[in-house]
């Protein structure tokens, strides 16, 4: 799978620096992956959250940090929309939310 936005998810390491561990895991994890259905993501991850168009809520560090991206899966393309605490997480709308804009 190829990740879009991987630079403003390492960006994150400096403000929450215990994370880094658990994302850089998910990193090498997503990259290998060859995901072509919400089936196969849920396989391997049965905790993710399955939202409205093809939105993923993965739960990052022991559900301290929340991690949504969108899934192309056709071309096997992940484009991060969301990375926070779980706090910050539940004062957003999971479904709409585009935090990292088109940096």
């Amino acid at each position: 799978m190829r990740i879009l936005k991987e630079k403003v998810i390492k960006a994150q390491f400096e403000k929450y620096p215990d994370v880094e561990g658990p994302l850089i895991q998910w990193l090498k994890e997503a990259k290998r992956a060859d995901w072509r259905s919400p089936q196969e993501l849920k396989n391997r991850f049965p905790s993710v959250s399955v939202l409205a168009d093809n939105r993923f809520v993965f739960n990052i560090k022991g559900n301290h940090y929340r991690l949504i991206v969108h899934i192309f899966f056709p071309a096997r393309i992940i484009y991060v929309k969301f990375f926070g605490t779980h706090a910050a997480y539940d004062t957003i709308d999971a479904v709409t939310v585009d935090d990292f804009g088109d940096d």
